[in-house]
């Protein structure tokens, strides 16, 4: 467990596990990253929920009740939003179980679209793309995103590619995913 001076809630991570085998996903850690931001003030950033409309309700007792159908409402944007530095974030999180590729059918055209208008009217949008065979997760901004899918006729962006031209965020502790760092160094310059 660590504990911090200013009595903030402490992250505590149960075991030491080979990186490789953390045992949480991307969502997980990046819900922690954003727990970890909000708890000391640095940003206020969320993710969004699905929105669905609920068919049928099984309700043997009301405290048991159990969504059984639903279907999506709208499709949904992008998978996190909020405010960093008095600048919008979004940002859709990805992974892939690829060693050598990230493919492109995982982000869909209304979730792009979103991304290029969002960073058109001046919010910072990326996309976080983890390699989970690799243990390498990346941030790659929107800007750089599209000049890939204008500049080549391809299904998948290559990790060589990505090696290149995304920011690789190395694993940490607290917060596990700390992509601000990258932003800071990149967007901001700091």
């Amino acid at each position: 467990m660590i504990g911090y001076p200013t009595k903030r809630k402490a992250y505590i991570q149960t075991e030491s596990k080979p990186s490789t085998k953390r045992g949480m996903n991307l969502e997980e850690d990046l819900n922690l990253t954003n727990q970890y931001y909000l708890d000391l003030d640095m940003a206020n950033i969320h993710k969004k929920p699905t929105p669905i409309t609920i068919v049928k309700v099984d309700y043997p007792i009301r405290s048991k009740s159990k969504i059984t159908e639903a279907y999506f409402k709208i499709p949904s944007t992008t998978d996190y939003n909020g405010v960093y530095k008095h600048r919008a974030i979004d940002f859709e999180a990805k992974e892939t179980q690829s060693k050598t590729s990230f493919t492109l059918s995982n982000i869909h055209l209304h979730q792009i679209q979103h991304m290029e208008s969002v960073a058109k009217h001046g919010a910072i949008s990326f996309l976080i793309i983890r390699f989970t065979s690799l243990d390498e997760t990346y941030l790659l901004y929107i800007d750089k995103f599209i000049e890939f899918t204008n500049n080549h006729n391809r299904k998948s962006i290559p990790i060589d590619w990505l090696r290149q031209n995304a920011y690789l965020i190395p694993y940490s502790l607290t917060p596990p995913i700390h992509y601000l760092k990258i932003i800071d160094s990149t967007y901001f310059k700091e």
